[in-house]
């Protein structure tokens, strides 16, 4: 699924696939699911976009990490996503940063911490541990009020609704 299109400066890089994140995001939001996008990009090319997907297709291994891995595995060739980045709304859990290690991503890029899943900063910091075999780079906090209210607004919601 490479995607060509015109590559942002590098000063606006980091924004420009946060913000294809948020739309992806919005469309987990626009289909029930929790709203958290995911893309990869690797050399100015996007060669995964993905949002949740639990309620869709009911399984619980359906976040958006996962579903834009395997899109950028299948897109690139190879299991090993070395060159490539990940942009994500929302700190990665235990499930989604053990797949970020398997496939050998050396940066990741996220929005919101995730106080009670957390496993890049807030709970665990998995991708730094160095008993792994493997680290990967991260960088927090990216349009971080944007990708909080988003879900913020989300849960919000689902209360009002009485919904768990």
């Amino acid at each position: 699924m490479i995607v060509p299109h015109q590559p942002p400066t590098d000063a606006d890089k980091h924004e420009h696939y946060m913000q294809l994140a948020l739309e992806q995001a919005r469309r987990a939001e626009a289909a029930g699911d929790v709203p958290v996008g995911a893309v990869i990009e690797r050399g100015g090319q996007l060669v995964a976009a993905a949002h949740n997907q639990r309620e869709q297709l009911g399984d619980p291994t359906a976040h958006a990490e996962m579903i834009a891995i395997t899109q950028a595995a299948e897109a690139v060739g190879n299991w090993r996503l070395s060159g490539c980045v990940l942009y994500v709304t929302l700190e990665p859990c235990p499930m989604c940063a053990g797949a970020i290690l398997q496939a050998r991503l050396p940066r990741v890029v996220y929005g919101a911490d995730d106080p009670k899943a957390g496993a890049v900063a807030s709970l665990y910091r998995l991708l730094a541990d160095p008993r792994l075999n493997h680290q990967t780079e991260v960088a927090a906090g990216l349009l971080a009020d944007e990708c909080g209210g988003l879900l913020r607004a989300f849960f919000a919601e689902q209360r009002r609704r009485g919904k768990k």
